[in-house]
């Protein structure tokens, strides 16, 4: 049975392996195979932040799944707090087993625990696959993302 839980500092080798095992993450800039400063760093800034949660799914003892949950206080839609998750992974051994389904509707229930009134993501547009997959928990493809590269430092 896989155990969802928030993620330890212990854990992260293993998120770092998991956001790797994707073609689209390692063509990304600023791509990195192994834990450095910066992605402890960035796990420690995570962890201190009470509107942050890092979670990993552990099955027999291994991380199998992670996705970062972040918590937005806002003005709009009388003061409604939502939800962002982002770079949701499952380990490619286990996709397909209703593991990510189990572990979204978690997270969404860990949500509404929060206080929030919507959940929100976004998904590569190349990815198809997660697409189909978020549309048939229930999310709607309702906004345009747009990004924009800033230059670090």
């Amino acid at each position: 049975m896989t155990i969802f839980r928030q993620a330890t500092e212990a854990d992260l080798p293993s998120i770092i392996e998991l956001l790797g095992d994707d073609d689209i993450a390692r063509a990304r800039e600023g791509f990195q195979a192994e834990v450095t400063p910066q992605t402890r760093d960035a796990f420690k800034e995570i962890a201190a932040d009470p509107n942050n949660e890092l979670w990993v799914g552990e099955l027999a003892g291994k991380v199998i799944a992670t996705l970062q949950l972040t918590i937005i206080p806002g003005l709009s839609r009388d003061g409604m707090k939502r939800a962002l998750v982002e770079a949701v992974r499952v380990h490619g051994d286990h996709r397909s087993q209703g593991i990510g389904e189990v572990f979204m509707n978690a997270v969404i229930e860990r949500a509404r625990e929060r206080g929030c009134g919507l959940i929100q993501l976004t998904t590569d547009t190349r990815r198809t696959a997660a697409q189909r997959f978020y549309t048939r928990l229930g999310f709607e493809p309702s906004h345009v993302g747009m990004k924009k590269k800033l230059s670090r430092g």
